[in-house]
């Protein structure tokens, strides 16, 4: 008797979140990847028994509709895996993943502001939540936002770190928060004292509240959760863009988080810090931000290379 796909899902996400630590964002991605696979070859045998024409003729379809290159990929990367799993797992004897090319891309420049524009969207924050006509729910919130963007500026955390922050962080004063990102991993993050400043404001305000003493979290909402949503602090950003004189399509919790690696890496920070400080696991995907040190080594160069010198005159 042939296992279910529903069932074959159900165990891969198990293994992913039990041997490797996946997210709960993580696996809910791969659950919608699978089941999206899973709806449009159910008429062929199902996905536990697709061979390599189906998958191609499921990437095929994915293209027609549009889907972006990147979806795309991400949609392979999750079949491969789910194969992978399969196959190590004996219920396969093969992966028909394998011979699936992936989409093809050019990896595009990260969007980033810049260090003035930055500057404008904090000033704005830190204004309103100065703002001595603000009461109650109204300068809290301008508080937490104000706290929000000084420590993700500060730090360059995932949104998703962010929002999730415990609420011990209020009581440490020091220099670093320990933060857990991706696959359940802490890392030591330095934090500014414009970021512990905003913060401490922030625990004023909160003083006294219900929420403040019975939950866990920095940023408590009354969702799911329990903390603020990455949604909802993405929405309170483009208030807060366009009231700075930003367009609100050009920032974002993600636009902050490069601008973060950007304007250090401009600053004269290495590659490798860099990569630590963003939690990636691999050099690979903080190469997105070569072209920062270029431009700077190029500067460099020209600005203090004797032959350059020779050159202009």
């Amino acid at each position: 008797m042939s296992v279910p796909d529903f069932a074959r899902i159900e165990s891969f996400l198990e293994m992913m979140a039990v041997e490797r630590g996946a997210s709960d964002n993580t696996l809910a991605a791969y659950r919608r990847d699978l089941d999206d696979a899973r709806a449009f070859l159910g008429g062929t045998g199902g996905l536990g028994a697709a061979d390599t024409d189906a998958l191609r003729r499921y990437m095929t379809h994915l293209e027609a509709t549009g889907l972006a290159p990147a979806s795309r990929q991400r949609r392979l990367s999750a079949l491969r895996q789910f194969f992978k799993f399969l196959y190590a797992e004996g219920q396969r004897g093969d992966d028909p993943s394998g011979p699936i090319e992936g989409a093809k891309r050019a990896r595009p420049l990260p969007k980033i502001l810049s260090e003035a524009e930055v500057d404008r969207l904090m000033e704005t924050a830190a204004a309103a939540a100065g703002d001595a006509g603000l009461e109650g729910g109204a300068r809290l919130r301008a508080r937490r936002m104000l706290a929000l963007v000084e420590i993700l500026y500060a730090t360059g955390l995932r949104v998703s770190e962010l929002v999730s922050l415990p609420r011990s962080v209020l009581r440490s004063r020091g220099r670093v928060i320990v933060v857990r990102g991706k696959g359940d991993k802490e890392r030591m993050v330095p934090i500014g004292e414009r970021a512990r400043d905003a913060l401490a404001a922030f625990g004023e305000a909160m003083a006294g509240r219900a929420d403040a003493a019975t939950s866990p979290w920095l940023f408590p909402a009354l969702s799911e959760s329990g903390h603020m949503t990455r949604q909802s602090f993405a929405r309170d950003l483009k208030v807060l863009a366009s009231r700075a004189g930003l367009s609100p399509a050009r920032v974002s919790p993600h636009v902050l988080r490069h601008a973060f690696a950007s304007h250090l890496l401009q600053n004269g920070a290495d590659l490798r810090s860099v990569q630590e400080l963003l939690g990636h696991a691999d050099i690979g995907t903080t190469q997105i931000y070569t072209h920062v040190l270029e431009e700077r080594l190029m500067r460099l160069v020209t600005d203090h290379h004797p032959l350059s010198a020779l050159a202009e005159e």
